[in-house]
């Protein structure tokens, strides 16, 4: 029998425990229920098949993108592509722009040629024109003037023209060039003739008829008038005659004279209106000439 007031030793106890852990272990998993470690697997399980899916959804996932990005690739390969086609067709479309410029300044440059050449053309036919008109009217002239010279062979030195009993010489030959009123006179003397001196209305209507067929409408009329025996140089404003003669019937252009600087000498133009064929001109003027002088008898 123990004596209950006596403690008991705890040394005793621990040399000799009741179980030991691996009898305690035992004794755990044994008293643990088969339905419980069946839940366990059960859970893992479905834990594995979720991984699985999860893994098969990330797979899935990354195929596409990669055949997305597999197809972005072939996108942009083919764009590029396209790029570089729409590159070499611009191309082309300059360098045909740039012919098609160059051939345009070319024919713009043919066509300016052709212009000019046309210019050119059309001024030549029009100077033939105006040449053939000046050849026609001299040989109507002279066709006029054929009466007048065969008469003259009669009555005048050769070149000169018989007309109202008087015979005349007119300087048209280009060959002459013009003259002072002066040096025109000393020609005319040097010949045996003077300056002309037109003092009738018949006298003044043939020798105006005759300059008016032989005028050159090319010229300015100014250098179209021709000297006659008529001045004012000893007293201006009273013209005279070469034999001293004063002028009592003139022909003068409407405001003529008018002694426009120092105008002392007569010259007759060509003009429609004959009764206004008259200008004075000053003597140093180079102008063509008429000589008269008196005729010789007919043999």
């Amino acid at each position: 029998m123990y004596d209950t007031n006596k403690p008991i030793d705890n040394h005793c106890l621990d040399e000799h425990p009741l179980y030991s852990s691996q009898d305690k272990q035992q004794v755990s998993m044994s008293m643990l229920r088969p339905e419980s470690s069946l839940n366990h697997y059960k859970q893992l399980a479905v834990s594995l098949a979720v991984l699985a899916l999860i893994l098969l959804a990330v797979d899935i996932g990354l195929g596409a993108y990669y055949s997305k990005l597999t197809g972005g690739y072939h996108t942009v390969a083919d764009i590029s592509s396209e790029v570089a086609k729409l590159q070499a067709t611009y191309n082309a479309a300059v360098q045909s722009r740039d012919e098609a410029k160059n051939q345009l300044a070319k024919e713009i440059s043919e066509q300016q040629l052709v212009k000019w050449e046309l210019e050119h053309q059309t001024r030549r036919s029009k100077d033939y024109e105006k040449h053939s008109d000046k050849i026609q009217m001299e040989i109507a002239a002279l066709k006029s003037h054929m009466p007048m010279i065969r008469e003259g062979c009669r009555h005048c030195l050769p070149g000169w023209t018989f007309m109202n009993s008087v015979c005349y010489y007119f300087a048209f030959s280009e060959a002459l060039s013009r003259r002072s009123w002066q040096d025109a006179r000393e020609f005319c003397k040097k010949r045996g003739a003077d300056l002309a001196v037109i003092d009738s209305r018949e006298k003044n209507l043939a020798v105006s008829n005759l300059i008016n067929s032989y005028q050159d409408s090319s010229r300015a009329i100014v250098q179209s008038g021709f000297w006659i025996g008529l001045r004012d140089v000893e007293d201006e404003g009273i013209w005279k005659w070469l034999d001293g003669t004063r002028l009592t019937e003139g022909f003068w252009n409407d405001g003529e004279p008018n002694n426009n600087g120092d105008e002392d000498c007569a010259a007759t133009y060509p003009r429609r209106n004959m009764f206004k064929a008259w200008n004075d001109a000053p003597c140093n003027h180079d102008l063509k000439w008429i000589c008269e002088m008196a005729p010789r008898l007919a043999s």
